[in-house]
């Protein structure tokens, strides 16, 4: 009966290494998004209050979060966070336990991997291009959801879990112990837009024009 069972719904073993960095990444994005949280209060209470992450006119949480982006469900991003972050904090420490999840727990974790990327990408190119403003708490959010796709896209690839030709397997399990470099290439690509984007404004920033 317990074959059986296990024919229908296979599971897939985590390691220890991949539960850890979900914790982490969980937990940096969790803080990041309670940080803002509190920020977004501290403005609705006091619209002219200078918050601790407005460091210059262009690196300042207050400018993004005034924005109609800010508030792409009718409610603040932030809470998104705060309930999204939990997940990989719960998967991890699960994995941790000796939980064995079944492959479509896992293909509805990347799943929910997929729109948090995305929407980091959406979020970061409303804030370069349109808002013309860096959030510090918000980059934070992305620097954790970035590493969390590339690595779970990769564990998905390896573990055959995600549908990908038979062909491809034996890449996805070189990538897996890759996945940090895509993860880094991927941030200093955001961080190369921000830089040009930015760049008069930078030369004022530290007094170099």
């Amino acid at each position: 009966m317990s074959s059986e069972t296990s024919t229908k719904t296979p599971t897939v073993e985590a390691s220890k290494p991949l539960a850890i960095f979900l914790i982490i990444a969980g937990i940096t994005g969790w803080l990041a998004s309670f940080l803002l949280t509190l920020e977004r209060f501290h403005v609705a209470s006091d619209p002219n209050a200078t918050l601790s992450c407005d460091v210059a006119s262009f690196i300042s949480c207050k400018s993004v979060m005034l924005s109609p982006e800010a508030k792409l469900f009718g409610f603040p991003n932030p809470l998104l966070g705060l309930a999204a972050f939990v997940a990989p904090i719960a998967v991890g420490v699960g994995v941790l336990a000796g939980a064995k999840f079944a492959n479509w727990f896992w293909q509805l974790f990347f799943a929910g991997q997929v729109l948090a990327f995305t929407f980091v990408l959406w979020l970061a190119s409303t804030a370069i291009f349109d808002i013309g403003a860096l959030c510090p708490y918000c980059m934070v959010a992305w620097a954790a959801v970035i590493p969390m796709f590339w690595q779970l896209l990769a564990h998905g690839g390896r573990e055959g879990y995600l549908p990908i030709p038979a062909k491809s397997i034996n890449f996805f399990f070189k990538a897996y112990d890759w996945a940090w470099l895509v993860s880094l290439i991927t941030v200093l690509a955001i961080a190369t837009v921000i830089a040009v984007q930015f760049w008069s404004l930078w030369l004022k920033f530290f007094n170099l024009a």
